[in-house]
């Protein structure tokens, strides 16, 4: 994974507390010396403050989701509940504040990379839904024969709701399906991912067919 930390210290003490957790663990003290280490070699998943010293972690987020579906951790001390939700519309996959745990950054880590699908065994090998084809073969999702880039964990919330065939999912189940048991973060990680998925698969996400929000509930697709 790469860490991209501009405090040294707090970079060698996080980049030693995962490494005894398992990961093999690359550093970066900038936005662009981050990506650059990117373009280099491939990562599993990036842990990204926003405070950074050159380009900040919202451009950094951005400038990867142009391109890459990797995995984004934030993990910043910015706690603010407008700072936690423009990082995830950056296109982070999930957000932690500073003071770290390391033990349960493990565990989102862990979480973050399951790449089992979530009902391998049951699921049909293709999905249609509206006019779009859900592909558990490979996870992607296309329209008109074009694929359309989603993010593992987009593509893991649109196929919950795909496989639960039009039931309601309600916040926590999905944030227990997707984020993982225990998850204690802002339970508005769902709300925000479902937007990023509207702008993505909607023919006009200010109107959405394809995924419904039901008032005081949670979401379902449509059938």
């Amino acid at each position: 994974m790469l860490l991209v930390e501009d405090d040294v210290r707090l970079r060698r003490m996080l980049r030693l507390a995962l490494e005894d957790e398992g990961y093999r663990v690359s550093e970066a003290g900038t936005g662009r010396d981050g990506l650059e280490n990117l373009r280099r070699q491939p990562h599993d998943v990036v842990l990204l403050d926003l405070m950074l010293p050159d380009l900040d972690g919202y451009d950094v987020c951005r400038e990867l989701r142009r391109g890459s579906g990797i995995p984004i951790i934030i993990v910043s001390a910015k706690a603010d509940s407008h700072d936690v939700v423009a990082g995830l519309e950056a296109g982070a996959d999930d957000y932690m504040t500073k003071p770290l745990v390391a033990k349960e950054l493990s565990a989102r880590i862990r979480a973050l990379l399951r790449r089992t699908d979530p009902s391998k065994a049951t699921a049909p090998r293709t999905v249609a839904l509206g006019d779009l084809q859900v592909s558990f073969d490979d996870w992607t999702v296309s329209r008109d024969g074009h694929r359309i880039a989603l993010t593992h964990t987009e593509f893991r919330l649109l196929a919950e709701l795909v496989l639960a065939e039009g039931a309601v999912l309600s916040r926590e189940q999905l944030l227990e399906r997707i984020w993982g048991y225990g998850y204690f973060g802002d339970d508005r990680i769902v709300d925000v991912h479902v937007h990023r998925l509207r702008t993505k698969i909607e023919r006009d996400p200010a109107n959405p067919r394809l995924v419904a929000t039901v008032r005081g509930l949670g979401y379902r697709v449509a059938t």
